[in-house]
């Protein structure tokens, strides 16, 4: 069932994209070919397959943590592109 423009212009609404009218029906057409897998993925039948927590094996690959000295600020901010002497600098991100 393909979406309608409104359908469509809410989608976009809600994630916060500015859309024009072409941009709109592009999106759509993705957006209920997206669906049409979805519903494909629905339809199948599971019924003989068991549930799992977890499609592959566990297993822990974290190391032990063991305490080491900590960089230097010299070192820390050595490759840094832009830093004022103790800190990194980086632009804003919001005016």
């Amino acid at each position: 069932m393909p979406l309608s423009e409104d359908e469509v212009a809410h989608v976009a609404m809600l994630a916060r994209l500015g859309l024009d009218d072409e941009e709109k029906h592009k999106l759509g057409a993705e957006l209920d070919h997206i669906l049409e897998h979805i519903s494909a993925l629905q339809r199948a039948d599971i019924s003989g397959i068991p549930e799992t927590a977890q499609v592959g094996n566990l297993v822990n690959v974290w190391r032990e943590d063991e305490p080491a000295p900590s960089l230097t600020e010299e070192k820390a901010l050595a490759n840094a592109p832009d830093t004022d002497g103790q800190y990194f600098r980086v632009g804003a991100i919001q005016e």
